[in-house]
C-alpha cells in the first residue's frame, strides 16, 4: 500500500515547515476544544526523559487516530512527534510563565543538555513505525540581563526548554552534536526513513 499525503497531528509550525522541506504533502489533524491535549504531556514521577518523550508521542498518536475516526476523514497515515529538553534526568518542558522560562534558561546556561525528539507514524491498516533522536547542545554562559530580554521577547513560550534553536538563542549555542532538525522538533533523516517504510510517496 502506498500513500501520497499524511495527517500531521501537531500544532507546531516548525514541524509543518520541516515536512514541507522534505516535500511531504500533509494536512493538519489538530485536537478539538473537547480534548485535553496538554494533559497528555504530564510527566510521571521518576520518568526518564527518553521514556517520557516516547510515551507522550504514543499517547498523542492514540488521540489522533481516535480524532481521525470520529471526524470521518479520508484514511491516510498519521504522524505525531514530541520534543523535550533534558538536563541529566530532569525534564524541562514548556515554561509555565516568564519566571519559569528564566529559571529554565538559567539552568541551561553554561552547560550541555539533551534535546530528545520522538516520531511515530501509523497507517490506516495498523502498521506503526517509531524513532527516537537524541542530540546534545552546549550553551555558553549567558548573563541574567540577556536571558530576561529573551524571555521578554516571548520566544520561549510553547517551546520545550524555553528556547528555539532557530531564534536569537542560537547566539548562545557553541556546539551541537546530532540533528539540527531534531532540535527544531522533527528529525528529518529518521522521519524520511519512517515514511518510506510505510509507503509514503514524496
Amino acid at each position: 500500500m502506498s500513500f501520497d499525503f499524511l495527517y500531521l497531528a501537531s500544532q507546531s509550525p516548525r514541524r509543518r515547515q520541516l515536512l514541507e522541506q522534505l516535500g511531504v504533502r500533509h494536512e493538519l489533524l489538530l485536537p478539538g476544544p473537547e480534548e485535553d491535549a496538554e494533559g497528555l504531556e504530564a510527566v510521571w514521577a521518576d520518568e526518564l526523559p527518553e521514556h517520557y518523550v516516547a510515551r507522550v508521542t504514543q499517547a498523542k498518536l492514540g488521540a489522533a487516530l481516535s480524532r481521525l475516526k470520529a471526524r470521518g476523514l479520508s484514511p491516510a497515515p498519521v504522524l505525531c512527534s514530541d520534543t523535550t529538553v533534558a538536563l541529566g534526568r530532569l525534564i524541562l518542558g514548556k515554561p509555565l510563565d516568564a519566571e519559569d522560562a528564566f529559571q529554565t534558561l538559567s539552568r541551561l546556561a553554561g552547560r550541555s543538555h539533551r534535546v530528545i525528539t520522538a516520531v511515530v507514524v501509523a497507517t490506516p491498516d495498523g502498521q506503526s513505525e517509531a524513532a527516537l533522536n537524541v542530540s546534545s547542545v552546549d550553551f555558553a554562559a549567558v548573563d541574567a540581563e540577556q536571558l530576561r530580554r529573551y524571555v521578554a521577547s516571548g520566544e520561549p513560550f510553547g517551546k520545550a526548554g524555553s528556547y528555539a534553536i532557530q531564534s536569537q538563542a542560537a547566539a548562545w549555542i557553541s556546539r551541537i552534536e546530532g540533528s539540527y532538525s531534531g532540535i527544531m522538533g522533527l528529525p528529518l533523516f529518521e522521519t524520511a526513513q519512517l515514511l518510506r517504510k510505510i509507503g509514503l510517496r514524496f
